[in-house]
């Protein structure tokens, strides 16, 4: 709540002086963000965080076009790939895997993948003086990859060098559809621009793998996979000139 206060005020300091009209306006950002899994991928993975790029073009209208990709990443990983390689280490040390000499092994289990999207959308104006910030929805169509990402750090695991790797990682992609709703807000003075809200995404992937070494059993299941979270994006207007007219509160 404080946050969202915080912005308003930046919001309303910033928007006495503004552009008196839409104009049409290339966009380029990068974002951040976190997320929730949903459906089948909330059975593989915890919360993840994000980050990537944009470009957009935004019309006279109000009317926005564009494309972006994100990496997805994060050390919540709730599917066991190992389960089959681990031995017990006594009651304090509990399971683990051990290496090519017989010692514990350090793999470090961790979650990686990419979003990416064609999207189009409309601002609408609000809380702003400025006719091009405002409620801003948009929907996309794209890309969904994820997979869980093994990497021995001591170089000492047979099991899972090189390619072996693949048949624990899991790798699953497919078309995917994503929804936002948030705040555009661009500054006259270039210097403030940025957007915020809400982006829900649903993914029907399939695992690339086919045949997964721990469960000796084929991958052929169709996936539901969901991401719900917040993003946030800094952005750059690429302006042909500076506007001389202005609107005063």
């Amino acid at each position: 709540m404080k946050f969202l206060i915080f912005i308003f005020l930046i919001v309303t300091q910033f928007s006495k002086a503004q552009i008196d009209s839409a104009i049409a306006i290339p966009i380029v950002g990068i974002n951040f963000g976190a997320q929730l899994p949903a459906y089948d991928m909330a059975k593989r993975f915890g919360p993840n965080l994000n980050a990537g790029g944009m470009f957009m073009y935004k019309t006279k209208k109000n009317w926005t076009f564009g494309f972006e990709c994100n990496y997805l990443f994060g050390k919540n990983v709730k599917e066991d790939v190992l389960k089959q390689l681990k031995v017990d280490f006594g009651e304090k040390a509990g399971m683990g895997t051990i290496d090519n000499e017989g010692y514990p092994s350090d793999i470090r289990i961790t979650e990686r993948g990419l979003t990416s999207n064609l999207f189009v959308g409309h601002i609408f104006k609000f809380l702003s003086a400025n006719p091009n910030s405002g409620l801003m929805v948009n929907i996309g169509i794209g890309y969904l990859q994820h997979k869980i990402n093994l990497y021995d750090a001591q170089q000492k695991n047979a099991a899972i060098k090189g390619t072996l790797k693949y048949g624990y990682d899991r790798l699953s992609n497919g078309i995917s559809t994503t929804q936002f709703i948030g705040y555009l807000f661009l500054s006259e003075n270039r210097l403030l621009n940025f957007y915020f809200g809400i982006e829900a995404t649903q993914g029907f992937t399939k695992s690339v793998r086919k045949f997964n070494y721990d469960t000796g059993l084929p991958d052929t299941k169709q996936r539901l996979d969901g991401l719900y979270g917040l993003k946030f994006g800094w952005i750059l207007p690429l302006y042909k000139k500076k506007p001389n007219d202005f609107y005063y509160n």
